[in-house]
C-alpha cells in the first residue's frame, strides 16, 4: 500500500485514514524509529480538525503498543512540532494535519530527532513494515515495556519566545496594524500572541475553531476576507495563515494579494542586502515564475530550482549551502530558524524589511514583473505515468515551439493534475491551456 504522498500521508479521515490504518502505521513508525531511539519519547501535535480526535488516540495507542512513551501537546501549528521534537530530545515528531485541505481530509506528517521531515528511504521502510504484519506483531511490547503518553498543555510559551527571537531586537511593531487570519487552524491562539507581543496593533480573524471550519473561506487558500478586511480597517499589512501555519500569504495595505514570488524575491535581495544570504543562492522550485529569477540574477542572486513541496526546497539548501528558499505557494523557509516552511517566521521577516526600510507593503514587495502564468488543476480518477499518454510528446513539443515553458505533474496529496503554463503572449497561452486541458481530459478519462 503507497501511503506517503509529496508530504506525509493524507486523505479522507475515516476512509484512507481510518482508525486501523492509523494504528498500524504507527506501530511502523515506531519500530522504524527505533532503530535510532536514544530517548523513546515522541511528540504528537494536531491542527483543529474534529477527526485529529480518533487520529490522536490511533496514534497513541499504535506507538505506546511498541514500546514508545508519547507527549501530546494538542493543537499547535506543524513548524512547532519541528522545533519542539528537536527542543523536547525527542526521537521524533508526528503533526497530525491536511494542511490547507478541507475539514473531512487529514494527515501526518512525520519528523526526525532533528525537526526535519523524513526523506524516502525512511518513509519506504515505514511502508514496508506496515505491509509486514508478523514484524509488528514480533515487536508488541508487554509488561513493563509497554508505553505511556502524557498530555503537556504548556510547551506554547517555548514556541513563542522561539519565534520571537526571529525578530531583530532593534525594532518592534508598536504602530503597525495587523490584520491576521489563523484559518481556524493551529495558530489560533500563537499567531495573535506573538504579534500583540511585539507591540502591534493586532486585528484577528477565523480564529474559533469548531473542528469543521478550518480553512472554509478563510486563510491562505482564501485570502478575500482578509482582502476586506484590510481595506475596512486600514491596516497597513494582512497576513493569511494555512491550517497547519507553515504557508503565508500577504495582503498590502491597498487590499492587493502579495504574489508568493515577489515575496520571496524581495524577501531574497533584504537578506543580501543585510550579508544574511549564504552563498547569494536561494532555492525555488519550478512552479516559480521565470521573472523571479530574472530579479534575482539582476540584484547578483543565483536562483536554484527543486520539485514541489518544501522538503525538497530544504533539500536542495543543504546541497547548495543557501538559507532560503521557498515556494510560491507561500511555504518560506529561513533555515536559520526553521528547518520546514514557517508562516509565523515569514511573517516576521517580512515586517521586519518593512519597517527597515520604511516602505508600505505594496511598495516593498512590488518589485518586479511576473511572466503571465497560467495554472488549471484537472480532476482524475487515475495517475497514469505522464510520458506514457499518447500523443503528449507532440503536445509538448507544439507547446515549447511557441516559447512557453510548461510544466505537467500530479498532485501528491490529491486526485489532481496540475497543469501550468507560462509566457509573454497571453493570447498563445490562453490557447495552449484550452488545448492542454481538453488533451487530457479526454486522456485520463
Amino acid at each position: 500500500m503507497e501511503l506517503f504522498g509529496t508530504d506525509g500521508v493524507r486523505g479522507l479521515a475515516g476512509r484512507k485514514l481510518n482508525a486501523f490504518t492509523v494504528m498500524r502505521l504507527a506501530m511502523a513508525a515506531g519500530i522504524h524509529f527505533r532503530k535510532k531511539a536514544k530517548t523513546n519519547k515522541i511528540l504528537v501535535g494536531k491542527d483543529t480538525r474534529r477527526s485529529g480526535y480518533m487520529i490522536e488516540n490511533a496514534l497513541v495507542s499504535g506507538l505506546t503498543a511498541v514500546g514508545y512513551n508519547v507527549i501530546q501537546i494538542g493543537p499547535m501549528p506543524t513548524p512547532a512540532i519541528a522545533f519542539l521534537t528537536e527542543d523536547m530530545r525527542c526521537d521524533a515528531g508526528i503533526m497530525i494535519t491536511a494542511s490547507h485541505n478541507p475539514y473531512y481530509d487529514n494527515g501526518i506528517k512525520f519528523f526526525d530527532c532533528n525537526g526535519s521531515k523524513l526523506d524516502k528511504s525512511d518513509e519506504e521502510d515505514i511502508e514496508s513494515i506496515f505491509g509486514n504484519m508478523e514484524k509488528i506483531e514480533s515487536c508488541f511490547a508487554t509488561k513493563k515495556n509497554i508505553g505511556r503518553s502524557k498530555r503537556i498543555d504548556d510547551v506554547i510559551g517555548r514556541y513563542i519566545v522561539f519565534i520571537k527571537n526571529s525578530f531583530p531586537k532593534n525594532i518592534t511593531l508598536t504602530g503597525k496594524r495587523v490584520v491576521v487570519d489563523c484559518a481556524n487552524g493551529a495558530s489560533y491562539n500563537v499567531a495573535p500572541t506573538i504579534l500583540e507581543e511585539l507591540g502591534a496593533e493586532v486585528i484577528v480573524m477565523a480564529n474559533k475553531p469548531t473542528g469543521f471550519n478550518i480553512n472554509t473561506n478563510c486563510g491562505a487558500m482564501h485570502p478575500e476576507a482578509l482582502v476586506q478586511k484590510v481595506i475596512e480597517t486600514r491596516a497597513d499589512i494582512g497576513i493569511a495563515l494555512d491550517g497547519d501555519a507553515d504557508r503565508i500569504v500577504i495582503v498590502d495595505e491597498r487590499g492587493e494579494v502579495v504574489d508568493g514570488d515577489k515575496l520571496i524575491g524581495a524577501l531574497a535581495v533584504y537578506l543580501k542586502e543585510q550579508n544574511k544570504l549564504s552563498n547569494n543562492k536561494i532555492v525555488a522550485t519550478v512552479m516559480s515564475n521565470q521573472g523571479l529569477e530574472e530579479y534575482l540574477k539582476a540584484n547578483g542572486i543565483e536562483l536554484k530550482r527543486s520539485s514541489v513541496g518544501d522538503k525538497h526546497v530544504l533539500e536542495e539548501m543543504k546541497k547548495i549551502g543557501s538559507n532560503f528558499g521557498g515556494e510560491q505557494s507561500g511555504h518560506i523557509i529561513f533555515s536559520d530558524f526553521a528547518k520546514t516552511g514557517d508562516g509565523l517566521v515569514s511573517a516576521l521577516q517580512a515586517l521586519a524589511y518593512i519597517i527597515s526600510s520604511g516602505k508600505k507593503t505594496s511598495e516593498a514587495f512590488n518589485v518586479f514583473r511576473l511572466y503571465p502564468q497560467f495554472q488549471e488543476n484537472i480532476k482524475i480518477s487515475v495517475k497514469k505515468p505522464i510520458d506514457k499518454i499518447d500523443g503528449v510528446k507532440e503536445l509538448f513539443k507544439e507547446i515549447e515551439s511557441k516559447g512557453i515553458r510548461h510544466l505537467v505533474r500530479y498532485s501528491g496529496t490529491e486526485n489532481l493534475m496540475r497543469i501550468l503554463l507560462e509566457g509573454k503572449d497571453k493570447k498563445e497561452l490562453e490557447k495552449m491551456m484550452k488545448k492542454s486541458v481538453e488533451f487530457f481530459k479526454k486522456a485520463l478519462s
